[in-house]
Formats: structure tokens, sequence, C-alpha cells
């Protein structure tokens, strides 16, 4: 089921504890991009699927990405572009972003987006696995 645009902000809003919807926004824009770069196939389109329909371009389309980022460098690649943004606000971003992205991909699909992503991950979505 996709979830509505503006629910889909709302939730980001409220994690990021962000003031406006348009802080929402632009921290979703750049995350699902860095993300969409690094998942392929059926799990991207699949996810894609659940997000509103301009987050689902925008993960569609990605930024590209010559190699999978480590967590770490997934969150300094989203300090580097958002304006004025820190490794710990991006942190924060990161977090609100894809914790959203998580309940809207449901537990089975999140396994299989984890699957093509380096180990770490489970933590920026807010789902810590078991070791």
């Amino acid at each position: 089921m996709t979830l509505r645009r503006e629910a889909f902000l709302d939730r980001v809003k409220e994690r990021g504890e962000y003031a406006t919807t348009k802080e929402a926004e632009r921290a979703a824009r750049v995350v699902l991009a860095l993300l969409g770069a690094h998942l392929v196939g059926d799990v991207r389109a699949r996810l894609a699927a659940r997000l509103p329909e301009d987050f689902a371009l925008i993960l569609l389309n990605p930024l590209q990405s010559a190699e999978p980022l480590s967590p770490e460098r997934f969150v300094r690649a989203t300090a580097a572009w958002i304006e004025g943004a820190t490794e710990q606000t991006a942190t924060w971003d990161v977090s609100a972003v894809l914790s959203t992205a998580a309940d809207t991909a449901g537990d089975d699909l999140l396994q299989e987006i984890l699957l093509q992503l380096p180990a770490g991950y489970d933590l920026l979505f807010g789902r810590p696995q078991p070791t």
C-alpha cells in the first residue's frame, strides 16, 4: 500500500523534530536519492511502489555512487548534500527518513533491503538486527 505524501512527510517531520514540512521534505529527498543508489532491481522497485509518487521517482532515479557507502559514509554524504548540516544533524535526518521508509516497507521487504546494504544500515533504519 502506498503511503500518502502528507502522511509520509508528517512522520518524517515528527521523527526528525523539524519545524517545517519543507525541512522534512528536504531530508527525505536527499536520503532517498542516496538510498536509491544502493538498491537495485525488484527491491528498489517494490520500495518505490510503497512511497508517495514524487519520492518514488527520486528513489528510482538516484544520485550516482561508485561503490556502496558504509553507514558512516552515507551519513557524511547526506551532510554534504544538506546545506548547513553536520554529521550529527545528518544522522538525525537519515534516521527520520529511513525509519519512516522502514515502516512503509514492512518487515519482509526491509530484510531484503538490508541484504543489499553494507552492515550497519539496520541501525539507520531504526531496526537493530540480532548479531
